[in-house]
């Protein structure tokens, strides 16, 4: 009852916040900007807090093209975010990218508008599985969220990455699953993380079993779905480091699948990918792996290396970026060379003047 109280409420409200804007939006001053930003967010908020975000659209389409022509950074940013959050949750990811590429987010957005939309970028990228991109908006989106408050977006924020980084091939680095505000909501995660690491397709499917509510209501199912592969190779990498030679029919026993002919297909393409060297002899049915080469007669170190220094070099990109200046405020205690030499003559009389005021009255 309380609940259908709230939500009659809100629709109540949702008129009066139309009205808010339009009244806002009606005075074109630099000072109402950082307010009309805050009143798009409420209404975003009341229409989807009612179940009729898609009605909400129109009028913030219409608004971001007026605060685009009147250069409020402010609105902008806000609205940019309302309308990735809009596509994002009926799952219109094309659209969402679509948005992106034909607007700019500005520069001199705050740090909270801009990690989200860092965030909403880094999951759009995700779903449509260009996951380096993805891990590199994500990273920055929780550098840019505050230090001691947002902990829900932070939380979020490092379940997405986590994902995107198992699909990427990474590990998770250990300290971010024992962070004391992250510890417990990414415990589910953990687990995740651990079964991939082991290539333990059982282990997978036992936590995706129980944890399957969880990971959809966080939106984060279908990326996790995509990790059985990743458990797979990471299993068949592990196969042909422990057994130069094996059968088919083994490998399938061991990575739990459902025929041999399963394990030569995948045991095929991961040889394609890269990911095991080694050869299959279809007629015998077995697989024959490779010596291992030294990895530092490859071109991998060089690739780590430069993925740092990428790194290093945008967080430093960034930081100049991130840099705050009063407007103009360099020229206030400059004088031009004329206004200098008049202040000088006049300082100058002014001295010589009350020079002669004192010796007339020694006189």
């Amino acid at each position: 009852k309380q609940w259908y109280q709230r939500r009659v409420a809100i629709t109540a409200g949702i008129p009066c916040a139309q009205a808010l804007i339009n009244r806002v939006m009606s005075v074109n001053k630099p000072a109402m900007h950082l307010l009309g930003a805050r009143c798009f967010f409420y209404y975003s908020r009341a229409f989807e807090m009612t179940g009729r975000l898609h009605e909400a659209r129109t009028l913030l389409h219409g608004r971001l093209r007026t605060s685009t022509l009147r250069h409020d950074s402010e609105g902008q940013a806000m609205l940019l975010n309302l309308l990735l959050r809009n596509y994002i949750h009926y799952n219109l990811y094309e659209q969402a990218e679509k948005l992106i590429s034909k607007t700019t987010f500005p520069e001199n957005a705050n740090n909270n508008e801009s990690a989200r939309y860092l965030f909403y970028l880094g999951k759009i990228k995700a779903t449509q599985l260009d996951y380096s991109e993805a891990f590199k908006n994500l990273n920055q989106a929780i550098r840019k969220a505050p230090q001691n408050a947002a902990i829900g977006f932070k939380q979020a924020a490092t379940k997405l990455l986590v994902v995107v980084q198992l699909l990427l091939g990474e590990v998770p680095e250990r300290h971010i699953f024992r962070d004391q505000h992250l510890r417990l909501s990414l415990q589910p995660y953990l687990q995740l993380t651990q079964a991939v690491l082991a290539g333990d397709l059982a282990k997978f499917s036992s936590v995706l079993e129980r944890y399957s509510d969880k990971f959809m209501k966080e939106g984060t199912l279908t990326l996790i779905n995509r990790l059985r592969h990743n458990v797979i190779k990471t299993g068949i990498k592990s196969v042909a480091l422990s057994y130069s030679r094996i059968s088919l029919a083994d490998v399938a026993e061991k990575l739990q699948l459902d025929s041999p002919e399963d394990a030569e297909y995948i045991i095929a393409k991961a040889i394609h990918d890269g990911v095991i060297e080694a050869t299959i002899d279809h007629e015998k049915g077995y697989m024959q792996s490779n010596d291992s080469a030294n990895i530092y007669g490859t071109n991998e170190p060089l690739k780590a290396y430069h993925e740092r220094i990428r790194f290093c070099l945008d967080i430093h990109n960034h930081s100049i970026k991130a840099m705050r200046f009063p407007p103009k405020s360099y020229n206030d205690n400059l004088e031009d060379a004329q206004k200098q030499r008049e202040r000088e003559q006049q300082d100058l009389e002014y001295a010589k003047e009350i020079a002669e005021e004192e010796d007339d009255g020694m006189l």
